[in-house]
């Protein structure tokens, strides 16, 4: 077992192991189709590079930016690559709950419940989510022999493979061009990340900062995480639901100051999404001819919802939410870019200070108003 603080708070090996045995098995495929399928989408990556950064202008001509690595993974590779990123990320706060789990009232129950049974119900998670992500710029990644990561302190652009076979077949798209359209988002966030050198520290300490106000009580974890599962599984007597009710997991286990932390996050989180989704529709038309077609028959893949169980997972896992802010953040780039030009949104990439707030991603013009107007006064 991989510990983490002494006993250690979660198996992550077993958290690898679960998720690798339960995650659902990719579309049926040739080793020989295999091989070209990965290959077309390392072409793609290469060529999504040069069409971002010259829709984006985010990288000035005659410099290079931080190189990090593209790898092509199936699921199992998808799931060792998160697991590594969260116990780097999530290191801090499950040492404090280790602590707090050794001298505390809460001890005994999570002695109890123990790091096998965590590292299964994070395993299970992760089998959910390997099956369904296309894509992923893993901005906190520590390299290892199998997952190389950049040098400069992470970073790695994964492309699922399977996932996007099975995609392209369910929407009966044509594979090359929805492979390109794929590799178009996921490579707008990876020039998003080395493109602004700051944006990386920024996001790692506001997630920093988040951890830090969890009430790292074990007893009152594990009450608020008891809730969020009978809110979503319906558990609660009707009429019991309360301002908790109906929420993601993310909204329950959170503090006041989690809450103003949380609003900064989503407007961040807002603005990479929708900036790459503008991006993705931009450069379509250009390179990727059925890119109407594709666009038309994602959309209502996303809107087709699924089955009761995957419903409440989404909302668990706060998927639910991501899928506001490609709309949202979306809407706020368009906006942006047609009232002041690529030039003049890119201004959003200066400083913390010129993110988007979560209520300018829904008020363009106030943005607009405060970086532009105020710096021209």
């Amino acid at each position: 077992m991989t510990s983490i603080g002494g006993a250690g708070m979660v198996d992550w090996n077993l958290a690898v192991a679960t998720a690798t045995r339960l995650v659902r098995p990719g579309p049926e495929i040739s080793r020989e189709e295999a091989r070209e399928v990965v290959a077309e989408l390392r072409r793609h990556a290469k060529a999504a590079e040069e069409h971002v950064r010259a829709f984006t202008r985010m990288i000035p001509e005659g410099t290079e930016p931080e190189d990090t690595p593209v790898l092509v993974v199936d699921r199992a590779g998808w799931i060792k690559a998160n697991v590594a990123g969260f116990r780097e990320l999530l290191r801090p706060l499950l040492e404090k709950m280790e602590e707090r789990r050794s001298g505390g009232a809460g001890g005994a129950v999570l002695g109890a419940v123990g790091s096998k049974v965590t590292g299964v119900e994070v395993g299970m998670l992760l089998s959910f989510l390997a099956s369904r992500v296309l894509g992923q710029y893993e901005t906190f990644a520590p390299a290892s022999r199998e997952l190389p990561a950049s040098s400069e302190g992470g970073g790695r652009l994964l492309l699922v493979a399977p996932n996007i076979v099975h995609v392209e077949r369910e929407l009966e798209v044509d594979p090359h061009d929805f492979r390109l359209w794929v590799a178009l988002h996921e490579e707008t966030h990876r020039t998003q990340f080395t493109a602004v050198p700051w944006l990386r520290d920024h996001l790692q300490g506001e997630i920093q900062s988040f951890l830090d106000e969890t009430d790292v009580d074990p007893m009152t974890v594990l009450e608020r995480l008891r809730e969020a599962a009978q809110s979503l599984a319906g558990g609660r007597p009707e009429g019991e639901e309360g301002e908790d009710g109906g929420r993601s997991l993310v909204e329950v286990v959170q503090t006041p100051a989690q809450r103003e932390i949380l609003g900064r996050l989503t407007a961040v989180m807002s603005l990479l999404e929708g900036h790459a989704d503008y991006v993705m529709d931009g450069v379509g038309p250009e390179v990727v001819s059925s890119v109407g077609e594709i666009r038309e028959k994602f959309q209502q893949r996303r809107a087709r919802g699924a089955s009761r169980l995957d419903q409440a997972l989404r909302k668990l896992l706060g998927l639910d939410a991501k899928l506001r802010q490609y709309r949202d953040g979306e809407r706020f780039v368009r906006a942006v870019v047609d009232e002041v030009g690529m030039d003049g949104f890119n201004r959003v990439w200066t400083s913390p200070n010129t993110l988007p707030t979560k209520a300018e991603i829904a008020k363009p013009e106030d943005w607009i108003a405060r970086v532009h107007r105020k710096a021209e006064s």
